[in-house]
């Protein structure tokens, strides 16, 4: 039996309530990205 590439993972943490969204009507819960391809823009002013 081959272990799963993803054996001991966790789920991702639903979002903190307050936070400013930008691009969207209103906050996006985890459940609604379920089975979704989600990509994730990090920057920051250096």
């Amino acid at each position: 039996m081959s272990r799963s590439s993803y054996f001991g993972t966790t789920a991702a943490p639903d979002f903190p309530e307050g936070l400013a969204w930008l691009n969207t009507q209103r906050p996006i819960r985890m459940e609604e990205l379920k089975g979704k391809i989600v990509i994730l823009d990090f920057w920051t002013y250096c």
